[in-house]
């Protein structure tokens, strides 16, 4: 394990839906939990919501895991997060901070919470979402924040001085943790942790690369141009003759 992945104070939770990875990745110590969302279980072939739920919930236990409703109306959403709730003691709710209508999810979520269900409120991408979360996970005895600071980088601003601010706004709520979501390389894990994120999910292929952390860039380069080298030989490129790395 690098210095680097020794020294962060950031949890990573794993982010996906096949259960083979999630499998292995338990028995990783630099996993902290686990994550999913409807996307990526149809991605990896879902096709009944609740057993694979209950599967995953048993086999990362006793690890916390987010599983998220998947209505759009508020009061079947409120139904949904009730059943999945009582699935696992180390189950925590995603309820997207609105529904496809712009319409604010706040209320239900402040229900939610004085019954006790553990929440995972997701698809923030501003400060402002974060303070009114803030304010409707009042009361609450745990639960995340998750701000998709990768999607915030996609529209081409800079997620970071965003993340630090809602960082700020849950020193209040301690009991609140700030998730930044959707990283897109490497590098966010170490600015998520700079910023005094509390989580980020990473997915599995970018999982992948955690070795990466701390290499040698000279090193980099070298890997980098025999792989390029190997790519070449290996689809016979030719320029004249005779093709690269055949013999004279």
């Amino acid at each position: 394990m690098s210095d680097l992945l020794q020294r962060l104070r950031i949890k990573i939770f794993a982010d996906g839906a096949v259960r083979e990875s999630i499998a292995e990745l338990r028995a990783n110590p630099l996993i902290s939990g686990f994550t999913t969302n409807p996307t990526l279980m149809r991605a990896a072939g879902v096709q009944d919501y609740e057993a694979c739920a209950r599967d995953l919930i048993a086999l990362v236990r006793p690890l916390p895991i987010s599983l998220e409703v998947f209505s759009d109306d508020f009061g079947e959403m409120e139904q949904q997060a009730r059943l999945i709730a009582n699935w696992g003691r180390n189950v925590y709710v995603k309820v997207p901070v609105t529904n496809t209508q712009g319409e604010s999810s706040s209320a239900l979520i402040r229900r939610l919470v004085a019954e006790g269900v553990h929440l995972n409120v997701t698809a923030l991408t501003t400060v402002r979402q974060v303070e009114e979360v803030a304010e409707a996970l009042t009361g609450a005895a745990t639960g995340f924040v998750s701000v998709f600071a990768g999607r915030v980088a996609d529209t081409g601003q800079d997620p970071a001085p965003l993340m630090a601010e809602a960082v700020d706004v849950l020193r209040s709520h301690p009991e609140l943790e700030l998730i930044w979501a959707s990283p897109r390389e490497l590098l966010n894990i170490l600015q998520a942790d700079a910023v005094g994120c509390h989580v980020i999910t990473v997915t599995q292929p970018l999982l992948a690369k955690l070795p990466w952390l701390g290499r040698d860039l000279d090193e980099v380069s070298l890997d980098t141009v025999r792989m390029f080298y190997g790519d070449a030989c290996a689809a016979n490129y030719a320029l004249g003759s005779p093709p690269v790395g055949a013999r004279r």
